[in-house]
């Protein structure tokens, strides 16, 4: 495996985020908040569709029924790939006009989890939320300040979530059956100079893969013991988010972001902004769909 990433779509996104590889269709889907826009790349073709969606968007699954769903500043909604056209679903967070949408990704039962911040990211106004298969919205968990990263482990005993300001994932005993999650515990923490935790992915060992913001790299961590186990550089200063790709899902994709760049860091980081991927030595889960 490299220890570097590279440069597959010069994408130069204020936000990119959300990546999640469709493995039925061979795209990737991944989003650019501040752009408004959801993409599909075709690594086959190297071509990026970008569709504009007209309000922000925090981050977007494939559904089993065709289409993909997307959690926005106004709450979760339909989106046909082909003709673009959106369908409101619920805003769970009507009553927060001043919150959007953030990370987010099914469980391996076909429920649609994503998380929400304030736009001023003040400390506790976001909250973890669960769309299931029948429509209906859940609150998970609350008092987030920006809610990130989320997985579940291989043998589904377990889900992991990302508040990024704590630098901490914290571990939930999470039940496939009811979507029940209790018993939170910090497993990973991030020092000092590390950058801050973002998005993340898990391995088919059950290892976390978590991007750092303002760390340029990529991490792999065991959660059982607190463990970092490996790294991966990024050319980018602000990286966001990664997936496991590709036919053998050994592919790892990764979004970075241009936000709130110096321009000192512009000339040290002048790619970021792009989508890279890096070869890995292991294979990744697999990215689950929505079940309604």
């Amino acid at each position: 495996m490299k220890d570097v990433a590279e440069l597959v779509l010069p994408a130069k996104a204020a936000l990119g985020e959300g990546p999640c590889w469709d493995s039925k269709k061979g795209v990737l889907y991944w989003v650019n908040i501040l752009g408004k826009t959801v993409n599909i790349y075709d690594p086959k073709t190297n071509e990026n569709k970008e569709i504009h969606v007209g309000q922000q968007v925090g981050t977007v699954v494939p559904r089993e029924s065709g289409g993909v769903v997307v959690a926005m500043q106004k709450g979760f909604y339909f989106l046909d790939s082909e003709t673009e056209q959106l369908t409101e679903i619920v805003d769970p967070e009507e009553q927060l006009p001043e919150n959007r949408f953030n990370d987010g990704k099914c469980d391996p039962y076909g429920r649609f989890w994503a998380g929400t911040l304030s736009l001023s990211e003040e400390e506790g106004k976001g909250s973890l939320y669960c769309l299931h298969s029948d429509f209906n919205v859940e609150k998970k968990v609350g008092d987030l300040t920006i809610s990130n990263g989320l997985a579940w482990s291989p043998d589904h005993r377990f889900m992991y979530l990302i508040d990024t300001p704590t630098r901490k994932v914290t571990r939930f005993d999470y039940d496939g059956e009811t979507g029940a999650i209790d018993n939170p515990v910090p497993v990973i923490e991030f020092k000092e100079g590390e950058g801050f935790p973002d998005g993340m992915t898990i391995d088919e060992e059950g290892m976390l893969w978590i991007a750092h913001w303002n760390g340029a790299q990529v991490s792999r961590w065991n959660p059982e013991t607190g463990e970092q186990l490996t790294s991966i550089s990024v050319p980018a200063l602000n990286v966001t988010s990664c997936t496991f790709g590709g036919p053998d899902l050994k592919t790892l994709y990764i979004t970075t972001a241009r936000k709130n760049m110096t321009e000192e860091e512009w000339g040290k980081y002048p790619l970021t902004g792009g989508l890279f991927k890096v070869e890995t030595d292991v294979k990744g889960s697999p990215a689950y769909s929505f079940g309604g």
